[in-house]
């Protein structure tokens, strides 16, 4: 063999060692990081959202119809899912009474005379078989003769007074001619069966009151959505998992999805962490890539004491640094700082709004309004 076939050969094998050495480094690139990974490579997230009893850092705020704001078109989170569970005991629990649900802040309320004393089990035996009107949720409540305080009703107990009511206004729109009519009949139909007079008020009173309720609840309405995207590496749901497990989130009831809990059990999650649920349901879910996940807040529903923005900025800033990914909004337009600033500008402004019309953000009365 010729001196230049000899250095044609070594030539050879360096451009195909090079090749392989290539395509193996590109097929790294392209697997998910694992948990194990990450464990291996020592690496850790320290718990940076800021601790709930301490004192609230400088409010920020959001911008809601600005091109840089991310506002998120998200279903509602009304399946509250999730603080922790809290692990029974064994001492005895105390019977759980339903509290006040009418308000006549955002409800329709038509009083029901007795003329004496009815059961709680007569009033649950002549409630209608479903509990809406239209869209829109009903209710019947009584005054419990003994504590002297609305409720639902309840078995074994008497009441002197009831009343029935369907709410104003939620996402689906105001209250309209057609379904207070529906109340109407739905609430005399129950009336018969009890017993009791049910005193009416005025339906273009209130239709009209549902306008306004709903015209406000359409301005300050507000869901928002950071996108979390992987700058080279995939993510598998483990290594996201561990990550945001870290920070506090928990696991949600629905596949792909963690959450934040709030301070007060029963109360929603301060925030959600999503991503493709497919993923997380997968034979082998550290095989799965992920190259974005969403942490969201649902606005109206989260009291403003929780700092839901300052921790959803906390834990997309703490989560992008760990697993090398960037924060943009739903477009893929990077979030610098001064948009969020400018974000938590506006929230402010919308928690204030909110206040003054007695329908703070985290209230009963906000979360069903904005449902």
């Amino acid at each position: 063999m010729t001196s230049l076939q000899i250095g044609l050969a070594i030539v050879g094998g360096l451009v195909l060692a090079a090749v392989v050495a290539y395509n193996a480094w590109i097929t790294r690139q392209s697997v998910p990081r694992t948990v194990r990974e990450r464990a291996a490579a020592g690496e850790g997230v320290e718990p940076v959202l800021a601790p709930l009893d301490a004192a609230p850092a400088e409010r920020q705020e959001p911008v809601l119809d600005d091109g840089s704001s991310p506002v998120l078109d998200l279903p509602t989170p009304l399946d509250a899912d999730e603080p922790e569970p809290i692990e029974p005991t064994l001492a005895p629990l105390p019977e759980r009474r339903p509290g006040p649900a009418l308000d006549a802040l955002i409800d329709v309320i038509a009083p029901l005379a007795l003329e004496h004393e009815v059961s709680g089990d007569a009033v649950l035996a002549a409630l209608p078989a479903t509990r809406r009107v239209g869209s829109k949720p009903f209710a019947v409540e009584g005054l419990n003769a003994h504590s002297g305080e609305w409720e639902g009703a309840r078995p074994h107990q008497r009441y002197r007074a009831l009343q029935a009511g369907v709410q104003l206004a939620n996402r689906a729109g105001p209250l309209n001619d057609i379904e207070f009519s529906e109340f109407v009949v739905k609430t005399q139909a129950f009336a018969d069966a009890v017993g009791a007079s049910p005193d009416f008020p005025d339906m273009r009173a209130e239709v009209a009151r549902a306008r306004e309720l709903d015209a406000f609840a359409s301005g300050h309405d507000a869901q928002l959505g950071f996108t979390l995207r992987a700058r080279r590496a995939a993510w598998s749901p483990g290594y996201v998992s561990q990550h945001a497990s870290r920070l506090g989130f928990v696991a949600g009831t629905l596949p792909g999805r963690m959450v934040l809990p709030a301070s007060q059990p029963g109360q929603p999650p301060v925030l959600v962490l999503s991503y493709d649920p497919q993923a997380a349901m997968a034979d082998d879910p550290e095989q799965s890539a992920l190259r974005e996940i969403t942490l969201s807040l649902e606005v109206t529903h989260v009291a403003r004491d929780e700092q839901p923005f300052g921790r959803l900025r906390q834990a997309a800033q703490a989560l992008a640094e760990a697993m090398d990914g960037m924060v943009t909004d739903d477009a893929g337009a990077p979030l610098p700082t001064e948009a969020m600033d400018h974000i938590g500008t506006d929230l402010e402004s919308l928690y204030d709004a909110l206040d003054e019309r007695d329908l703070a953000a985290g209230s009963p009365q906000a979360r069903r309004l904005f449902s």
